[in-house]
């Protein structure tokens, strides 16, 4: 756990990992979260949609129904990294009518 301060906002801030076992510990952090940082690995063609369906899950929480999403596309420098626009589709995040989200 983190705090960081920017532009006189406070963040604090949870790196939780993404492996299956800890992924049920997640639910922990929910309460009190005005936004979510959701970092995927841009160069993972292989577990994109994997990723896709973990926000899902996250979204479709109670706590995190006000929460506004960035979804971080780490690994951009790679060669075979998906664009942008790629994992926009790919995580179907144009279906997120009701909330704000950035990539």
């Amino acid at each position: 756990v983190e705090t960081v301060e920017y532009k006189n906002i406070n963040f604090t801030v949870w790196d939780v990992g993404g492996q299956d076992k800890i992924r049920k510990l997640w639910r922990h952090y929910y309460q009190g979260a005005n936004g979510l940082i959701y970092v995927v690995d841009s160069a993972d063609r292989d577990r994109i949609e994997d990723a896709a369906e973990e926000l899902a899950k996250i979204l479709q929480e109670e706590e995190m129904r006000d929460a506004a999403v960035l979804v971080f596309a780490n690994k951009q420098d790679l060669p075979n990294a998906m664009t942008a626009a790629e994992i926009v589709d790919k995580m179907r995040l144009r279906e997120m009518r009701s909330r704000q989200w950035y990539i």
